[in-house]
C-alpha cells in the first residue's frame, strides 16, 4: 500500500483523530459464514489488527483503543475463551519486533487481574519492552467494562471522601476522569464498529460522550487499513459541534 497520507482528501490529512477506538466486532460471524470454527475468526481478526496498526501509525494517530476482550466475554465457553487468551499471549510475545518497527508503545485497561497468569505476565512484558517508543499508543481494553470502569472509579473516589482528602461538593468531571482507566489520554475523537451493529457494548461509556461514530458492514476479520482511511474520510467530513451551535 502506498503512502497512506496521499490516499486521503486534503480536509482528512488535515484532521487525523489523535484517538481512535475500534470495538473490533465479527469474528465469529466471519468464521460461521465459511463454515470455520469461531477461534479461527479470532486469529484472523489478530491479522486485521495488524494491518490497521500499520496505517494508524504511518497516519500520526496518538492512540488507537480496541476493545479486544470484554469483562462479559468471560461467560463464553471455556475452550474460546482459551484459545483468545493463547491468541493473544501470542500476539503480544510475537508482534514486539513489528510493533518496535513502527514506533508503538503499548498500554492495557481493564481488569488485568482477571487475566491468566502467562498472559498477564506476557502483557507487562511487552508493555515495557515497547516503553521506549513514542508514536502511536495501542491500547488493549482486555477484561474491560465501561459500567464496572464508573463502579471501580467510583469507589476510589468515595474513599478519598471518606478519608477527607475529597470534599463531595468539589466533584466535577474532571475528578471522575482523573479516576478511570484512560486518565492519562485524551478521550476518543472517532469511534469505529465493525459488523453492522448498532450497539455501544459496555465500551468507553464516559470517554465517547462527544465521539463521532463510523459503523460499518465489514466484519473485523475483513477490516483493513483501506477500510480505516475510509473511516477517517468519514470523520473528517463531519463538524464536531461538542453540543455547540
Amino acid at each position: 500500500m502506498s503512502q497512506p497520507l496521499n490516499q486521503l482528501s486534503d480536509r482528512a490529512r488535515e484532521r487525523i483523530p489523535g484517538h481512535i477506538a475500534i470495538i473490533m466486532d465479527g469474528n465469529g460471524r466471519w468464521a460461521s459464514q465459511r463454515r470455520l470454527p469461531r477461534t479461527v475468526g479470532h486469529r484472523r481478526g489478530m491479522e486485521a489488527l495488524r494491518s490497521v496498526l500499520r496505517t494508524a501509525s504511518r497516519l500520526g494517530v496518538g492512540y488507537l483503543t480496541v476493545y479486544a476482550f470484554s469483562a462479559e466475554n468471560w461467560s463464553r465457553p471455556a475452550d474460546e475463551v482459551n484459545t483468545i487468551m493463547g491468541y493473544l499471549t501470542r500476539f503480544l510475545r510475537t508482534e514486539i519486533p513489528e510493533l518496535n518497527e513502527n514506533n508503538i508503545r503499548l498500554a492495557a485497561i481493564g481488569q488485568l487481574e482477571r487475566l491468566p497468569e502467562k498472559a498477564r505476565q506476557q502483557l507487562d512484558a511487552s508493555i515495557q519492552s515497547l516503553s521506549h517508543n513514542d508514536g502511536l499508543t495501542l491500547v488493549l481494553a482486555l477484561s474491560y467494562g465501561g459500567r464496572q470502569e464508573l463502579v471501580e472509579s467510583m469507589r476510589r473516589i468515595a474513599d478519598k471522601v471518606a478519608s477527607g482528602e475529597l470534599v463531595a461538593e468539589e466533584i466535577c468531571e474532571s475528578t471522575i476522569a482523573s479516576h478511570l482507566n484512560t486518565h492519562a489520554m485524551p478521550d476518543p475523537d472517532l469511534v469505529i464498529r465493525t459488523s453492522g451493529e448498532m450497539r455501544v457494548s459496555n465500551f468507553l461509556l464516559w470517554q465517547i460522550s462527544y465521539a463521532e461514530w463510523v459503523v460499518t458492514d465489514v466484519l473485523w476479520p475483513d477490516f483493513s487499513g483501506e477500510h480505516l482511511l475510509g473511516a477517517i474520510e468519514t470523520y473528517a467530513s463531519r463538524d464536531r459541534r461538542f453540543g455547540k451551535v
